[in-house]
């Protein structure tokens, strides 16, 4: 298996599950857009967010709403906020909130931490023990194909990996759309699978019984707090 974390951000398995997610997509959409403009075309950040909440069947009206906010002048602020776990037998979990209350975040978090009896360490104290990338997926390349766009287009990479014909590219965040553009320009109807900036592990572990039921219960967790966005960890799923 690749590097590409787990996420516990839900993948829409109930109605509230769905609702978690609306909401999540309708802050970080009406962020980008308010940071860099409302027009897809002009704001690449934004654009790429569109193309994910549509992937993940968000609504066009709640897309529609978010961008209409910035439009509209409603005064809205959201910051994002990291936070350093340390989570039962070993792991590490990296989580990142979108949030217009920081206070009501530490607080959901800390409410998490104390019930599962985990440590929540400073700045730093996990961090390092992840690296961070940009990773783009796809199919349909072979490796000469690949490379042969990236030199061409002055696009340098961390690392590749391929598996049954899925291609994993991993970068510097500041580079994912010099590797989208460089493999599009040989495939202009490729199909991203993967499009992320994430927290990647350099080590991964592997839990079993009671400490694994554990661990899922801790993602669980943390996916019920509203203003968690995603959870990036050390676990191997």
């Amino acid at each position: 298996m690749g590097r590409f974390p787990n996420i516990a951000a839900a993948k829409a398995k109930t109605g509230a599950a769905k609702g978690k997610l609306y909401g999540m997509y309708a802050r970080e959409i009406y962020q980008v857009a308010k940071n860099g403009g409302v027009t897809p075309e002009g704001n690449p950040s934004l654009k790429r967010l569109i193309e994910k909440a549509k992937k993940e069947q968000v609504p066009a009206d709640i897309i529609k709403r978010a961008i209409d906010k910035v439009n509209s002048g409603t005064a809205e602020d959201y910051q994002e906020n990291t936070y350093e776990l340390f989570g039962p037998a070993g792991s590490t979990l990296i989580v990142k909130c979108l949030t217009d209350n920081v206070n009501r975040s530490v607080s959901d978090l800390r409410a998490v931490v104390n019930k599962h009896k985990i440590k929540m360490g400073g700045m730093g104290s996990v961090s390092y023990m992840y690296d961070n990338l940009c990773t783009v997926g796809f199919t349909g390349l072979d490796e000469d194909t690949i490379m042969e766009a990236l030199i061409s287009n002055d696009v340098d990479i961390v690392d590749m990996e391929q598996d049954n014909g899925h291609t994993l590219i991993y970068g510097n965040p500041t580079d994912l759309f010099k590797i989208k553009e460089a493999i599009s320009s040989v495939k202009n109807d490729i199909e991203f699978d993967v499009d992320e900036i994430s927290m990647l592990p350099k080590e991964r572990i592997t839990l079993s019984g009671e400490d694994l039921e554990s661990f899922n219960k801790l993602l669980d967790a943390l996916d019920a707090v509203d203003d968690v966005q995603s959870v990036y960890h050390n676990v191997e799923l």
